[in-house]
């Protein structure tokens, strides 16, 4: 009977009611900006403050805001949106960070999403990601949301069911992680490998992290997950899962953003229905958790594992390619073999891409999309799952499209 009462008080919540109690911390969702709020970073370091202090088991708010920081906060969106901001510089908005009471490095935090109230508008991007170079140019859809679906005018015909999660659930790096961190991702960079650097161009906060800041070069982008977790774009994160993430500062120092009404496994665009939500958590402090070291864990009901939809049509990818081809993945490598080869042993990559370009021209040649619109529907909906991995050299991968978002 508990965990019924719990569910309805949290539905309640999520559907905009007031809460009564006022034990409930909340966190983020004032100022135009994420640099006006006080309750808000884009940034990771072990010296950023901390913008609220909570207790185990006290219920957190988030005030959470897109992950472009332009479509305002839930509570500020009565219009829709008809141009986008692309300042790379505001990526990710989160909300936080949270000192957790008792929490101390070396301790492993859990949280427990309880519920997620999405925002009235949302946007997805068409170009760039994984597959860049198979559609041209850039396109944009603006989605509508409510509690059940999106819909858009610039994709008629498709309704993309609720399945909504946060992008980025993060604490803190320690100081020994930040350097470790730092050293390794600019190893990579000089070798010519795809990172994001540490910006302090649009950067939250900005006393620290910001161009006159103490640490400008040393506040790590949230583009990719790390250790702490972050930007770790998992779906099945939804409201009754519990996420394990390590702390590696008194504190914790938890902080969530970029959430998402919906994604395929693979997010393929780059962006998935990308919105401003608010996020009701609670948290745990585990003094003997599990190892952590290469990864957070996270645990929940196996109904998150299934498509959202009665009936699907897949298509399977393996690595294999035209000869003088070199992926774009590999070309920092100025590898001479590789544009020799037709087949590239175990490449998984390569196979995701077979894929992805497969289930593109399916909805295409079926649907009569372009492109572009094809893209965007494959990063929000689209899964893309290992077959297998010991079938050398052809691993494979296969994009599970689900059929009931077509309503046409």
């Amino acid at each position: 009977m508990k965990k019924i009462y719990i569910t309805i008080i949290y539905f309640i919540l999520g559907s905009g009611v007031i809460a009564a109690d006022n034990n409930v911390i909340i966190v983020g969702g004032t100022g135009n900006s994420c640099l006006e709020d006080p309750g808000c970073i884009n940034r990771l370091h072990p010296d950023i403050a901390m913008a609220a202090r909570a207790q185990p088991g006290q219920t957190i708010l988030f005030r959470t805001r897109d992950s472009g920081d332009w479509l305002g906060t839930v509570a500020t969106q009565t219009t829709e949106p008809e141009t986008s901001s692309n300042n790379f510089g505001a990526v990710h908005p989160m909300a936080g960070p949270v000192y957790i009471e008792g929490a101390t490095a070396g301790d492993v935090l859990k949280i427990t999403l309880l519920n997620i109230d999405p925002g009235k508008y949302a946007y997805t991007y068409g170009g760039g990601g994984f597959v860049p170079d198979l559609v041209e140019g850039q396109f944009l859809t603006i989605w509508r949301l409510n509690r059940d679906y999106a819909e858009s005018d610039d994709i008629p015909g498709v309704r993309i069911p609720n399945s909504s999660f946060p992008g980025v659930i993060s604490t803190m790096p320690g100081p020994n992680q930040l350097r470790l961190m730092l050293e390794r991702e600019q190893e990579l960079a000089d070798a010519g490998g795809q990172v994001s650097l540490p910006s302090p161009e649009g950067a939250s906060p900005a006393e620290l992290c910001g161009p006159d800041g103490l640490a400008p070069n040393e506040c790590l982008r949230t583009i990719p997950p790390r250790e702490h977790g972050g930007n770790m774009d998992i779906r099945y994160l939804q409201a009754g899962v519990s996420i394990y993430l390590p702390c590696f500062v008194e504190g914790c120092g938890l902080a969530i953003g970029d959430l998402h009404y919906a994604q395929g496994d693979g997010e393929v665009s780059g962006t998935a229905i990308e919105m401003s939500a608010n996020v009701w958590i609670t948290t745990e402090v585990i003094k003997d958790g599990p190892d952590l070291s290469r990864g957070p864990h996270y645990e929940g009901s196996s109904d998150l594992l299934d498509i959202p939809s009665r009936r699907f049509y897949a298509v399977t990818g393996i690595p294999i390619k035209d000869p003088g081809e070199v992926p774009p993945d590999m070309q920092y490598l100025n590898s001479d073999v590789v544009a020799g080869l037709s087949n590239l042993s175990n490449d998984i990559n390569l196979a995701a891409r077979n894929a992805i370009d497969g289930i593109i021209d399916y909805i295409v040649s079926t649907y009569g999309y372009t492109r572009n619109q094809a893209y965007v529907i494959t990063s929000v909906a689209v899964d893309l799952r290992i077959s297998q991995l010991v079938d050398s050299p052809n691993v494979g991968v296969t994009a599970l499209l689900p059929l009931d978002i077509f309503n046409n």
